[in-house]
């Protein structure tokens, strides 16, 4: 075929395509930009594995999606150093990018940066003013601990697996023609005519409308398809455009990226527990640079030191989120450095420490190693030691009697006054999770068998004092309704004095007749008995409770789906506190007003926390159900943040739009669903190593004999 013929069949796919799909002509010289670079990034994805430019052809994301300006920075056009933070502590290291101009062009989020300017930029340094680090060839070293100032990896150009992540492409390398092009006979275009709805080629008519008719002839299912693809077309777009860059490698989303939001506040940083859907979708999708780029930042954060007001918390806590912030470099012109600016709660509204970003970490570790089969990352020395920091500070001595977790308000996914303080069930959800991973991914030597150790006793007594005490169905409420009081013996029935007075009356009529829940918080005296989504979904996710109890959470939200879900999914607590309940204890949030925000609003990023709970059990369809609702809404509505009123019919009052994991938590069930065997990468089976030391099985007494774990058993095995 010759080169003639081919441009010939070329032009007559163009007049085709022009005929039947005509494009509007607009003299934009913008518009003709763009195409122009387009073309340019198809060239270098398709020459990708290529060395005919002398170098591998490289895109970056945008450098930054927050509200400030931000400019493009290159691998090659940057240097980075660690200093002294001044504003700080004297101990407190800031990480900087000295970040130079390269010359590139952007287009659709991403720069093209030319290979000559990028080399000419092409200094790598570092330059180290703390005491107790020293410097040895570009790693920073302290106390035996790896830090690695810049964790971005080139692992896919080096290596020499297949991509995945490019079967797609249409590059011009990877289109294979059988036989050749000489046995392809040259189409030779003599005459072209247009006559009415048909255009007339060499004396043979072409029927213009036959091909309009195959584009409308869908059928309604069909069309539901493209829609929902367009959806998720949609959701990708927004949710790469919320990626945050440090020294030219994405290391995070933004909270929020609402172009309308003129006050971000905070929404404009990365959050360690709104990353988590953000961390799965990307993972799910094949890309796992940014997820790891995240799990190091931040684990280098993990060792600054924290103080507020003169005081600093223990080691090993992780900061609720950090920022990326870019400020001119002093007597340079040109040149800026890129600070990681982490808060730990000090900047907080309330001052509360994240007590769930350290537990949020190491669920995403394992979930990237499980999910990539990279387990290299988990077992680096200075990841070891962050997964130690962590379950030390959680699992240190105090004079609580009670394996659970005792944290203040505020301190996890409800950050506001929501009279959750003592240990509510998130936190405890959570912490049984976490600490299963870390029994996971502790490397056991004479070093850490007494924290494994100490982890497995925690984990037993953790399980059973959640199962016996706090689950509620229409049995327990009626033996709380019948409690004695004031009982002074260690065989007491009613362990924690609480007063059948407590139970609420909407209560009564609410709890069904099959099911049941894990209550929000229990204490000496008192139950909160209010519904909380996200500590039973993980209570299933973690096997934290039996598969009875599991399945009773789901037949529960399947018999007051008009209550727990209704418009929008789903309510992360009910009932909403009103009147002077909530005045006395909100303090009047103006926020946390009856239905809206935590005070039982309802929020879509609890969605895949939802699926993998429903897949988990084996109830896809219960999942499929609420995604479907969530899809009607969710992009026609900006992808709000939360939703108000009792049926989530409104979207949130102060709601922002675009909301990151709102978008991520969409796009993470979808691809569960559509891949439900890599949901079981992500969630746990029952221990029953646990089993055999449960806390409950060392005592003799009849009481105790009665432990859920032993029931919990003869249920998997019936």
């Amino acid at each position: 075929m010759t080169v003639t013929s081919i441009r010939h069949c070329h032009f007559l796919f163009i007049m085709l395509a022009q005929l039947v799909f005509p494009i509007p002509q607009k003299d934009d010289s913008s518009k003709f930009q763009t195409r122009f670079v387009s073309c340019k990034q198809l060239i270098l994805i398709g020459y990708r594995g290529s060395s005919i430019f002398g170098s591998h052809a490289r895109s970056l994301e945008n450098p930054n999606s927050s509200k400030s300006h931000s400019k493009s920075i290159h691998n090659r056009g940057s240097y980075c150093s660690s200093s002294r933070n001044s504003g700080r502590s004297s101990h407190c290291i800031v990480q900087r990018c000295i970040a130079h101009q390269p010359s590139s062009v952007v287009h659709g989020g991403r720069a093209f940066i030319s290979s000559a300017s990028a080399s000419s930029n092409s200094i790598i340094r570092s330059r180290i003013s703390a005491a107790g680090f020293y410097a040895d060839s570009g790693i920073l070293r302290r106390r035996g601990v790896l830090l690695v100032p810049k964790v971005a990896s080139d692992y896919r150009n080096q290596s020499t697996s297949v991509d995945n992540n490019h079967v797609n492409e249409k590059g011009f390398e990877q289109i294979y023609i059988q036989g050749g092009f000489n046995n392809v006979k040259p189409l030779v275009i003599e005459e072209i005519e247009k006559s009415g709805n048909s255009v007339v080629l060499n004396g043979s008519a072409v029927d213009l409308d036959y091909f309009k008719e195959l584009n409308e002839k869908t059928t309604p299912q069909e069309k539901d398809e493209r829609v929902a693809s367009e959806i998720e077309k949609e959701a990708w777009k927004l949710l790469r455009a919320a990626t945050v860059t440090y020294c030219g490698s994405p290391v995070g989303t933004v909270a929020a990226n609402d172009p309308g939001d003129k006050q971000p506040l905070n929404y404009d940083q990365v959050f360690i527990r709104d990353f988590v859907p953000s961390a799965l979708a990307f993972l799910l999708n094949g890309d796992a640079e940014i997820v790891k780029n995240f799990l190091l930042h931040t684990l280098q954060l993990q060792s600054w030191e924290k103080t507020v007001d003169c005081y600093s918390p223990g080691q090993g806590l992780m900061p609720a989120s950090f920022k990326v912030r870019s400020v001119p470099l002093e007597g340079t012109e040109g040149e800026f450095e890129e600070v990681l600016d982490p808060d730990f709660g000090e900047s907080a509204i309330g001052r509360v420490a994240p007590v769930d970003s350290g537990l949020w970490w190491i669920i995403m570790l394992r979930a990237y190693g499980k999910i990539t089969g990279d387990y290299t990352l988990q077992e680096r020395v200075d990841v070891q030691t962050g997964i130690r920091l962590i379950l030390n500070l959680c699992l240190s001595d105090g004079f609580d009697m009670f394996p659970t977790l005792l944290v203040t308000d505020g301190s996890c996914m409800i950050d506001r006054r929501m009279g959750i303080h003592g240990h509510p069930l998130e936190i405890q959800a959570l912490f049984y999770s976490a600490l299963r991973c870390g029994r996971e991914m502790l490397t056991v030597h004479d070093g850490t068998k007494n924290l494994v150790a100490a982890i497995n006793k925690r984990l037993s007594a953790l399980s059973f004092h959640m199962r016996e005490y706090y689950w509620v169905d229409m049995k327990k409420i009626n033996e709380i309704y019948r409690y004695k009081t004031e009982e002074y013996s260690t065989d007491a029935v009613n362990k924690f004095n609480i007063y059948p007075e407590q139970i609420p009356s909407w209560l009564v009529d609410w709890i069904p007749e099959e099911g049941g829940y894990f209550m929000g918080n229990l204490q000496p005296a008192h139950m909160d008995f209010r519904f909380f989504t996200l500590g039973n979904l993980w209570s299933i996710i973690s096997s934290l409770g039996t598969r009875e109890q599991n399945e009773g959470i789901l037949d529960l939200i399947d018999t007051k789906w008009d209550d727990l879900v209704a418009h929008m999914p789903l309510k992360i607590s009910y009932p909403a506190m009103e009147g002077e309940e909530w005045r006395i204890i909100t303090g009047s949030d103006p926020k946390n007003t009856p239905w809206s925000y935590h005070n039982g609003g309802s929020w879509p990023t609890l969605l895949w926390q939802f699926t993998l709970a429903c897949i988990k059990m084996g109830r896809p369809e219960l999942a499929q159900k609420a995604v479907s609702l969530a899809e009607q809404r969710l992009a026609a509505d900006g992808w709000p943040e939360y939703y108000d009123t009792r049926g989530g019919r409104f979207i949130g009052k102060q709601s922002r739009n675009y909301q990151t994991w709102t978008i991520a938590g969409f796009l993470t069930s979808k691809m569960l669903l559509e891949n439900p065997e890599k949901a079981s990468l992500l969630f746990w089976d029952e221990d029953y190593e646990l089993l055999e030391t449960c806390v409950c099985a060392l005592g003799g007494k009849a009481s105790r004999k009665k432990c859920s774990r032993f029931a919990a058993r003869s249920q998997d095995g019936a």
